[in-house]
């Protein structure tokens, strides 16, 4: 395989599936990039692990001129795993940021009212909770005219399911600058809360957006 040819394979699985799903093996030919003009990049990243005993660990404790010995591996190479695990060992030693905290719709609208006050369309997005209501991911669902066919139920839970989260809380703009929920804003939170309730995923709130101004549905009655 020339240095110019890169499989596509294990990348196309980490987009598809997340990294977790991928081999050591195909996290280091994504690492290395290339192989050489006798062997793909495959190959050099299994020579790599077999010669460690399979062990990430190993590899990685190696001393860092011993991988400019290895076949196939050039100081570019050399470069990008020394910096990986490098970058490894910070992110092992460095503190978990607490997550913040929604206590009320204030705090939705300091989170997302620069973002979204001035902008020409709207943008519906997702913030999965857990149990103590801190935000575990947030999600931009979808960018355009708000409707129940765009915002479907599947597409707002499906992340909050993989985070295991406890409820959801979903927000939107309203770029005429008037926070009133619409018809369409009523009919889409209906789908969410009937969703949430056969989940066992409550929605929390939903949050609108319109310039300096907003409306919480939890806060006006309307969930």
């Amino acid at each position: 395989m020339g240095d110019d040819e890169i499989p596509d394979l294990p990348r196309e699985r980490l987009w598809t599936l997340g990294p977790a799903a991928l081999t050591a093996r195909e996290l280091l030919a994504i690492l290395l990039g290339t192989g050489n003009r006798e062997v793909g990049v495959g190959v050099l990243a299994g020579r790599l692990l077999d010669g460690q005993e399979g062990s990430l660990r190993r590899l990685a404790s190696r001393p860092h001129g011993e991988f400019l010995r290895s076949p196939g591996i050039g100081p570019t190479k050399a470069a990008r795993l020394v910096a990986a695990f490098e970058i490894g060992t910070r992110l092992a030693l460095e503190p978990r940021p607490a997550a913040p905290r929604i206590r009320e719709p204030e705090d939705i609208v300091r989170r997302f009212s620069a973002r979204l006050r001035d902008l020409q369309v709207e943008e519906f997005h997702l913030l999965a909770l857990d149990s103590q209501s801190r935000v575990l991911r947030e999600v931009l669902v979808t960018r355009g005219l708000l409707n129940s066919s765009l915002v479907h139920p599947r597409e707002v839970f499906r992340p909050a399911i993989a985070e295991a989260a406890a409820g959801i809380i979903v927000v939107h703009n309203h770029p005429s600058g008037d926070p009133t929920p619409s018809a369409e804003d009523r009919a889409v939170t209906r789908q969410l809360v009937a969703a949430g309730q056969l989940l066992d995923l409550p929605l929390y709130d939903h949050v609108i957006i319109a310039g300096d101004r907003f409306t919480s549905f939890a806060a006006a009655g309307l969930l």
